[in-house]
């Protein structure tokens, strides 16, 4: 009887190291797909935001203004400034913007930046995830990519926008077609505004 107690005991034993050793296993696969290897773990799950912004990265770093392809007044003095939209070789689209507050006040109307649907209000919080693009030949809109998580690849964190002072912001989209060069670029609050997607 004690016999058969030791196999059963030792096949268990063993039974559990196997499965200890297969999710180790699936873990390293999983990390060398998200790292960039062969996985097939979209671009999109990396900490590292397009434009080379993090998820730390603070709100009002100001992007490069020595372009700009559209200026757009909002409410209570806000002016959105899109200095580009630059298409990258992975399929995708990244805005790079700056809301600059003009009024004598501090801005706390973020919230409705980040739209309406309950993904991204979930997952990103004050964002500018409503922002959308709309190819107005091939008729189709273009809505802010999520990561695996749900979180919009766009500028999070946002709480206020003070008086006299810009908020850098980005946003990434997938690609329009190849011959598509000019998007309508809509965000919640502003008006919208034609821009020219950079090659």
């Amino acid at each position: 009887m004690r016999t058969r107690h030791f196999r059963t005991a030792r096949r268990g034993a063993a039974v559990v190291a196997l499965a200890t050793a297969l999710t180790f296993t699936v873990v390293g696969c999983g990390g060398d797909a998200e790292n960039g290897g062969d996985g097939s773990a979209p671009a999109a799950s990396s900490s590292k935001k397009p434009g080379g912004h993090a998820d730390n990265a603070p709100a009002n770093e100001v992007p490069d203004a020595s372009r700009t392809l559209a200026v757009i007044n909002g409410s209570e003095g806000l002016v959105l400034t899109v200095h580009s939209a630059q298409r990258d070789s992975g399929g995708f689209v990244t805005v790079n913007a700056e809301v600059k507050n003009t009024g004598n006040e501090s801005f706390y109307g973020v919230s409705a930046w980040r739209g309406y649907e309950q993904e991204i209000v979930q997952g990103s919080g004050r964002s500018v995830g409503g922002a959308m693009l709309v190819d107005q030949k091939g008729k189709k809109r273009y809505y802010v990519l999520r990561d695996t998580e749900g979180r919009c690849l766009c500028t999070t964190g946002l709480s206020k926008v003070e008086a006299g002072k810009s908020v850098a912001v980005f946003m990434q989209f997938p690609a329009p077609p190849e011959e598509t060069t000019e998007v309508d670029f809509q965000m919640p609050t502003f008006p919208s505004a034609t821009i020219e997607i950079s090659p």
